[in-house]
């Protein structure tokens, strides 16, 4: 086999993918800053849209060790579909055009029944974790009403808290790399081309396995970023979601042809 192939390439007839250095994330992070410098209004008013909703979600389940494990990964799960007026207005700027944040929301309708399929596939995958999360604080706390407060200090002082968060971190990395893989260039490739969310999905996949150590690095510093931004009580993701997404658009130009 051509190394320049995946086995997805024996059986579907996907865009070619380029190989990329892992010095390339550093790359679309500075093209998405040059992105969100020159459409602030409307980049930024995503991130502001990110920021209210996300404390305004977290207020209400923190209560809830359960349910706010759950609110925190579901962000993670969704944001790429979340990140589509972004990628929009990345795809304006590239075509010397300037957005406004009105004019940014043509992403969600620019190919849509392909964006609102995939968008389907992450609420599943979303429905799935947090039925898998409320299974495991089911067995291993019973009782799963303690708020977040009391789970991290059951954490620290008894060994099943200890064997649930060791679980429950697994599986949700495991969860996280394959939404990763999936949807690493796929929403951005909805938004630029007449193709099925299907397609999309195996084209992001491939362009993972092919730049394995770029993708494992960029995959890490968006959690790191986003990360940063939660430490902040989420109002760090007014800047830093904006920066992420311009950045995933760069990344999907970048390795798909």
């Amino acid at each position: 086999m051509n190394p320049d192939q995946s086995p997805l390439d024996q059986h579907f007839s996907l865009p070619k993918i380029r190989r990329v250095g892992p010095d390339r994330p550093l790359a679309w992070l500075r093209a998405g800053w040059h992105d969100l410098v020159e459409n602030p209004i409307a980049s930024l008013a995503y991130g502001l849209l990110f920021a209210i909703s996300g404390d305004i979600i977290l207020i209400f389940a923190w209560r809830n060790a359960h349910f706010f494990l759950a609110a925190v990964s579901g962000f993670f799960l969704i944001s790429p579909l979340l990140c589509a007026g972004i990628y929009e207005i990345s795809r304006r700027q590239e075509a010397g055009l300037a957005s406004t944040h009105i004019e940014s929301l043509a992403g969600w309708s620019r190919n849509g029944e392909s964006i609102a399929m995939f968008g389907l596939f992450l609420a599943f995958v979303g429905f799935v974790w947090e039925r898998l999360s409320a299974v495991l604080f089911t067995l291993l706390i019973p009782e799963s009403a303690a708020d977040l407060a009391s789970f991290v200090s059951g954490i620290l002082r008894a060994d099943e808290y200890l064997v649930l968060a060791i679980v429950w971190l697994v599986a949700g990395a495991c969860l996280a790399c394959f939404v990763f893989a999936v949807s690493a260039v796929s929403i951005p490739m909805l938004l630029d081309r007449d193709t099925d969310f299907v397609t999309a999905m195996m084209t992001s996949v491939r362009a993972v396995l092919l730049n394995l150590r770029t993708m494992v690095w960029w995959g890490a510093l968006i959690v790191m970023l986003t990360l940063i931004g939660f430490s902040t009580l989420l109002l760090g993701l007014i800047i830093l979601m904006p920066l992420i997404g311009h950045a995933t658009w760069h990344a999907y130009r970048d390795l798909v042809e």
